[in-house]
């Protein structure tokens, strides 16, 4: 016996009443489980910083001004650290997607151990807010974050922005006052999640690659950068949850 709800069947069974007729089919005690932890029945997100998916709400990527997925940032305390990207500033095979943020940890996953890629590792490993499919985020991704959950009032760099796969996309760089500082007071500078908005501490990883070195964003002014890869920065993970 099973019954249709939004967003798939609940069933005593775990086998799927039909392949074609559920897009998620779980067993009673999973549906339990997914209802206490806030992902079910599926309810979009519609506030920047509300808490959703394990972790809060970042924004949107996609392509053409189309959303494919919802971002979501891992917990501060859980989900941050400083690592370096890799221990030496050498070749990497693959990690240069400036949008696929889970191909690029794989990459590095499969190339090297957590003493190779600390950063990768850390974000892969991952368990907390109930989920496991934690990542690091690519260059795209990762600015995204920026523009949503700016933790200061500072001035921007306006040599970084441009962004094809943020929704609405983005053809131009910031001006000094856009973004402004979040909206979402818990990302706020002052607030319990903030992404560290420090004149000097202030950079986090991204997984996109360039060349022998990586790129990072800095979160007190959003300047996108190449910096060697054995620096250690910080590094949050973040994972995607399809639209």
């Amino acid at each position: 016996m099973s019954q249709k709800y939004p967003g798939g069947f609940i069933t005593k069974s775990p086998v799927a009443p039909s392949a074609a007729a559920a897009s998620g089919v779980w067993t009673i005690d999973q549906a339990m489980q997914l209802q206490k932890q806030g992902l079910w029945p599926f309810a979009p997100p519609t506030v920047i910083g509300q808490a959703f998916g394990g972790g809060f709400y970042a924004g949107q990527i996609g392509v053409s001004s189309v959303a494919t997925h919802y971002l979501v940032v891992a917990p501060l305390s859980s989900g941050q650290t400083t690592l370096e990207w890799k221990n030496a500033n050498t070749a990497t095979t693959g990690a240069g997607s400036s949008i696929d943020g889970p191909q690029n940890t794989a990459d590095m996953v499969a190339e090297g151990n957590s003493t190779v890629y600390p950063c990768a590792h850390f974000c892969n490993d991952l368990s907390t807010g109930g989920q496991t499919d934690w990542y690091m985020p690519a260059k795209n991704e990762l600015e995204v974050c920026y523009y949503n959950l700016k933790p200061n009032t500072t001035n921007n760099s306006t040599s970084s922005g441009i962004n094809p796969n943020a929704v609405p996309a983005r053809a131009s760089n910031y001006t000094t006052g856009t973004p402004a500082q979040t909206s979402s007071a818990t990302f706020q500078n002052t607030g319990t999640e903030p992404f560290d908005g420090g004149p000097s501490a202030g950079c986090y990883w991204t997984s996109t690659k360039s060349g022998n070195y990586a790129i990072g964003q800095v979160f007190s002014n959003g300047t996108q950068g190449v910096y060697l890869k054995n620096n250690p920065y910080k590094v949050r993970a973040i994972r995607r949850v399809a639209v």
